[in-house]
């Protein structure tokens, strides 16, 4: 009988330390997240205020952080290589309409996840490229190695839109249309990060098939000389020092 609750007691105590660690993140998510405000902004001007801040995936019971390093600007309407492109409104990209924050989870291939954020402007979303892993990293190389026997690079866990998908094991079943400035699992938030980094500005990755137009905007963004980058443009970046 003693032994019996004495698993109870553990059992008890166990699930109160998971309750007390969540109230604890949710009540400091709320100093440090970034609100409606923040959010409520061009889809250019997005893609680079999100450079620098903190996406954090509540998963598991284990928080999941990873810094924004790379993202590129899907603008809609004119522009052809959007989901939204020429106002085109389906139920898979609605997100990309919703209240600014609200994340944009599709798949590519298939089975692959990548990860937007949605701006002011209708059917304006910011594709998230690359991050630099902060927190949960042995998490996330788990997530990684599901079907790998070698352990990934830290700095490779997160360099790719689909490689920080799986490592933050966001699905388009779990965050899909997730408004991020009120949910308690999934959010971007601001930390004391220095914000003197320079921007590369510089064209998009894997719009081939769009026109010729669209193909050299300059609608990439990412912190230079950070490992971190899924491509790196060593052209801008030299032309970036040229001109510091």
């Amino acid at each position: 009988m003693s032994c019996l609750k004495r698993k109870l007691d553990l059992a008890i105590n166990a699930n109160k330390k998971r309750t007390d660690d969540n109230i604890k993140i949710v009540s400091e998510l709320h100093l440090t997240r970034l609100g409606r405000e923040h959010f409520n902004i061009s889809c250019d001007k997005l893609a680079k205020f999100l450079l620098g801040k903190v996406l954090v995936h509540q998963v598991e019971n284990v928080v999941l952080k990873g810094r924004i390093i790379e993202t590129e600007c899907y603008l809609g309407g004119d522009d052809k290589a959007s989901h939204s492109y020429n106002g085109r409104r389906t139920a898979a990209n609605e997100a990309m309409y919703m209240e600014p924050g609200t994340a944009y989870v599709y798949k590519i291939y298939g089975i692959y996840h990548c990860f937007n954020v949605s701006s002011i402007e209708s059917g304006g979303a910011v594709l998230v490229r690359a991050l630099e892993p902060i927190k949960g990293i042995d998490k996330m190389q788990e997530y990684r190695n599901v079907s790998r026997m070698k352990i990934i690079k830290t700095h490779e866990l997160c360099k790719g839109p689909s490689k920080l998908c799986i490592s933050m094991n966001i699905t388009k079943e779990n965050s899909n249309k997730v408004d991020m400035c009120k949910n308690n699992n999934l959010w971007i938030e601001a930390d004391d990060y220095s914000n003197s980094f320079q921007i590369v500005n510089t064209a998009r990755i894997g719009i081939g098939s769009t026109a010729e137009e669209w193909l050299h905007t300059p609608l990439r963004f990412y912190i230079k000389d950070n490992i971190h980058v899924s491509k790196r443009d060593r052209e801008k970046e030299e032309e970036l020092s040229v001109v510091n």
